[in-house]
């Protein structure tokens, strides 16, 4: 990612147009901000004249009314602080939800590419964290630095107005101030984008290891990790300190700095009622008032360099978010076209693919499957088995050739009504931490209980479900961790025959099953095959004996085609996996029926 600059106009206004919609949210916070910035200066002013002039005078009534008038200007001040302060923060939470859905939308849009080359941590540190720092663009960023810099503006102005030559030698000290909070913002700026960078790699790692917990139990692999995890953890708080020595120094740096202005205040009152013929009570009201006024004017000072990095840091976020959302690296829809009739019968054609660019995995691939037939697809590690359920759902986009459903190319699908013909039976079950029911239709209420049910006794999962505690309302938990790999696998097989697919594809659905939950499997299996074109890649014999057509895939490349019987006679390939692979299996099938 380039580097933002430390003001980028064009960036600035791409957030400023994410608030159109709250605009109106936008125009009060600044109008209640210009009024505060034209009040705050006021009160000041008239407490000077109550005390150098009311007070010492004993002018009873006009103190009275001045003491209403300061109370009443105190009053509204902090009725239009509370409505500011409540009127940037919701505006800044309601532009990261609509920023948030907007990313989260994209995200779901992206290649499945974008998520090979890009760790999730790095996606949930911009879907949350970065997210939570644009917010603060709105609610201590803009409307805060306008109304300190109208603030400051408004105190100068009362301040020469009341004495010019006072007003100059209070503000010696204000170019160390200056500064200081130059050399602060520099530091914090660091600090934080260095915070930054160390909580994604917190997300990434944290994240990535919960999820292979098992590698890291299996492995013995718990104090390495922990101490991987120590060192990320340890930059971490680095980063953090680097930023509390700098406002640790800062802040008291500005307190001596103001103490010094207000001891030139004092000596200048005193020399002024001394030798200067100045009358007590006008030195009496400009002491008052300017001693109001010189912590009116440091506050928003020390305040603004931390204002301006949390502006800067929520503009490096927006930069991380708009990155991404800029992401092009999603799947081209040339027309949105329904596949309202497709009967079944798929053809590619002359179809080159790589995943990279560089490393072909098809080149000149051509392959049809007939309307109801069931094809098995076999070959060794890297053939390119699974890309063809890849480029079937146009998880990944192929580079020439066509693949076509029926008579339409694949390209001219709307993707929602092409994956609404297929479903995919993965190898690696993944459900989500909620009940069965609610794993199967995916949330989607068109399907009821009652069909749920049906279609698990036509497939034949309904008694192994039954069987759980709460039945389809079971919660699986994280990845259904809860359920074997054979009753994930069940459960994915109805999942995909309850939307009644006219594509059916299966990734090795039975490779990392027990033979007991593989014999439920295959009667599913001939259930949801049935009158449906199919497309399975498996390891298992008893999956490719049934299959009406066997294709053997070597390096990209329809090596060999027939059936089981008429492959056996040929002796290549096939024969070679069979004898390596299937046989053994046979063997063993036939060890346990005996």
């Amino acid at each position: 990612m380039s580097k933002v600059k430390v003001w980028d106009s064009i960036l600035f206004k791409r957030v400023i147009k994410v608030s159109r919609p709250h605009r109106l949210l936008l125009i009060r916070g600044i109008v209640l901000t210009i009024l505060l910035a034209i009040l705050s200066p006021i009160r000041p002013y008239i407490i000077g004249k109550l005390v150098g002039d009311y007070v010492r005078l004993g002018d009873e009534k006009a103190l009275l009314f001045g003491t209403i008038l300061v109370i009443s200007i105190l009053v509204i001040e902090s009725i239009f602080l509370i409505v500011v302060s409540y009127t940037s923060s919701d505006l800044g939470q309601r532009v990261v939800k609509d920023l948030r859905n907007q990313l989260f939308q994209h995200i779901t849009k992206l290649k499945l590419k974008y998520f090979d080359q890009n760790p999730i941590g790095m996606l949930v540190t911009r879907s949350v964290s970065d997210m939570e720092t644009i917010a603060d663009i709105f609610s201590q960023g803009i409307l805060v630095i306008i109304g300190d810099l109208l603030k400051l503006v408004g105190v100068l102005t009362f301040m020469f107005y009341i004495n010019w030559k006072l007003t100059l030698l209070v503000l010696i000290p204000i170019p160390l101030l200056l500064i200081s909070t130059n050399i602060f913002k520099r530091a914090i700026k660091s600090s934080f984008q260095e915070v930054r960078k160390q909580v994604s790699h917190l997300n990434s790692f944290v994240q990535e290891h919960i999820t292979g917990m098992n590698v890291v139990q299996i492995f013995s692999r718990e104090n390495v990790e922990a101490k991987k995890f120590n060192k990320i953890n340890q930059k971490h708080k680095k980063a953090h300190i680097k930023g509390i020595m700098a406002y640790s120094i800062f802040f008291p740096v500005v307190e001596t700095l103001s103490a010094l202005s207000i001891a030139i205040l004092v000596v200048y009152s005193i020399w002024s009622i001394s030798y200067g013929n100045v009358d007590y009570g006008t030195v009496t009201t400009e002491m008052m008032s300017f001693i109001l006024y010189v912590h009116m004017l440091f506050r928003p000072i020390r305040m603004l360099a931390d204002r301006f990095n949390t502006l800067q840091m929520g503009m490096v976020s927006s930069s991380r978010v708009f990155e991404l959302l800029d992401n092009d690296e999603v799947i081209v829809q040339k027309s949105k076209d329904e596949l309202n009739s497709f009967k079944g019968q798929i053809t590619f054609k002359d179809v080159h693919f790589s995943y990279d660019g560089r490393v072909k995995v098809f080149e000149d691939l051509n392959l049809e499957l007939k309307e109801g037939e069931t094809v098995a697809v076999v070959g060794p590690t890297g053939a390119g088995k699974t890309s063809l359920i890849n480029l079937l759902s146009r998880y990944y986009e192929f580079q020439d050739g066509k693949i076509m459903l029926d008579d339409k190319d694949i390209r001219t699908i709307s993707l929602t009504s092409l994956r609404s013909k297929v479903a995919v039976v993965l190898q690696d079950v993944f459900l989500y931490n909620t009940s069965i029911y609610e794993n199967v239709t995916l949330g989607d209420e068109d399907f009821s209980i009652e069909e749920v049910i049906e279609a698990a006794k036509e497939v034949g999962v309904h008694d192994f479900i039954a069987q759980l505690e709460g039945g389809y309302q079971f919660q699986v938990k994280e990845r259904g961790g809860v359920l074997s790999s054979g009753q994930r696998q069940l459960i994915s097989f109805l999942r995909a025959y309850i939307r009644k697919p006219h594509l059916l594809i299966l990734d090795e659905a039975t490779s990392s099953v027990d033979s007991s939950a593989e014999e439920l499997i295959q009667k599913a299996t001939k259930v949801i095959t049935k009158n449906r074109t199919s497309l399975i890649i498996a390891h298992r014999l008893s999956t490719i004996k049934n299959a009406d057509r066997i294709l053997v895939l070597d390096k990209g490349k329809i090596v060999e085609e027939g059936n089981h019987k008429s492959l056996l006679k040929e002796k290549g390939q096939y024969y070679e996996l069979y004898q390596h692979q299937f046989l053994r299996e046979e063997n063993i099938m036939i060890k346990e029926s005996i």
